[in-house]
């Protein structure tokens, strides 16, 4: 049952930061659209679950990084596809896409292991 109280736990928290994320990426007055929408939500509640079944054997800081960069490239690839706008750049969003979600896999490994601990068996 420990590793289920992992999973939950990194995908609750996986779904806490896409709120988050998409908080941000509205943040700016534009429209975002649905589809976009949900697509961060599941990127985000992707990274979590992710963090939560891996059995890879690293820290828990270098686990949550990898992880938050691995899931977050399929996002900001598809942010390389966004309209251009004066203030943020599509290679700018790319970047800043994948560093939020290393931060995010950060977050929600730390949260998970240190706060809950729930660590990785």
């Amino acid at each position: 049952m420990k590793k289920g109280k992992r999973i939950i736990i990194a995908t609750l928290a996986g779904i806490l930061f896409g709120f988050v994320c998409l908080a941000f990426a509205t943040s700016s007055g534009a429209e975002v659209p649905c589809p976009a929408k949900l697509q961060i939500l599941f990127s985000r509640a992707l990274i979590g679950f992710a963090i939560g079944i891996s059995s890879l054997k690293f820290h828990w800081t270098l686990h949550g990084l990898f992880l938050g960069i691995l899931f977050s490239l399929p996002l900001a690839f598809s942010g390389l596809m966004a309209p251009e706008s004066p203030e943020f750049s599509a290679s700018m969003m790319f970047i800043s896409t994948v560093v939020m979600g290393m931060i995010y896999g950060f977050l929600i490994d730390l949260i998970t292991s240190l706060l809950f601990k729930a660590k990785v068996e």
